[in-house]
């Protein structure tokens, strides 16, 4: 695996107005690395996606991208960098169809039909479900089913790093070890991924490193079979 960091993140602030949310984070994303953040709720862990996605503005560190910095880009230029977010909650576009939300996340191939079609139906070969599906409106889909949706929409955009926000949020236990196997198949393909999930031990399980983040700072940083063997992790965050 390459030594270079594809992402790297240094010393990164975020605030609320007055309130700070993030201090100080420091981490690193390798090139075909599947990396956890994990922590409770209100650890920071969306706030610094939404940082790394251009949507909540930094306002101090740096975060650095293939060697370019891009803490104060636009989030649409950051989408065009090759960072596609998949968001807590799904936020999938209710009244349009399957297939519409689909070609929304391949808008950059939009002058290229041909290309768009392939790259369709290889979302289609990961979520046949979806192809079934592919006419009605989204907001009929099950919440896994929503899931599935949101992160093929974000592989049409062609990540360089997939952000993915607690994507086992509300979903029965069958569906979760289903949306896992499919991110471990995605990275398994080469696509790097920065997974954020409440779920750590499901996150770790199938990740390379993980960082474990509190109060908006992170506390440990490790290999991830080293986080699930380390007691304290246990302890606080996988119900051991």
């Amino acid at each position: 695996m390459p030594s270079e960091a594809l992402l790297k993140i240094a010393g990164l602030t975020a605030h609320y107005g007055p309130i700070q949310a993030l201090h100080g984070i420091s981490l690193e994303v390798k090139p075909g690395e599947l990396v956890a953040i994990v922590g409770a709720n209100g650890a920071g862990k969306t706030t610094l996606l939404l940082t790394l996605s251009g949507v909540q503005r930094a306002s101090g560190g740096s975060i650095s991208f293939d060697d370019r910095e891009i803490s104060r880009m636009a989030s649409h230029k950051i989408v065009q960098s090759g960072i596609c977010h998949v968001p807590e909650g799904r936020q999938v576009f209710a009244p349009l169809s399957v297939e519409d939300n689909l070609r929304l996340g391949g808008y950059s191939l939009r002058s290229d039909q041909d290309r768009l079609d392939q790259e369709l139906d290889g979302i289609y070969q990961l979520f046949p479900i979806l192809k079934e599906k592919r006419k009605q409106t989204a907001g009929t889909l099950s919440g896994g089913q929503q899931q599935m949706l949101a992160i093929g929409r974000a592989l049409l955009g062609r990540p360089r790093l997939l952000l993915l926000d607690e994507p086992s949020m509300g979903l029965a236990p069958l569906l979760v070890e289903e949306i896992f196997r499919v991110i471990r198949e995605l990275n398994d393909k080469g696509v790097t991924i920065l997974l954020v999930e409440q779920n750590a031990n499901a996150a770790l399980r199938i990740a390379d490193r993980g960082y474990v983040l509190e109060t908006g700072r992170v506390i440990l940083g490790a290999a991830a079979d080293e986080l699930l063997a380390d007691e304290a992790v246990r302890r606080a965050y996988l119900g051991h």
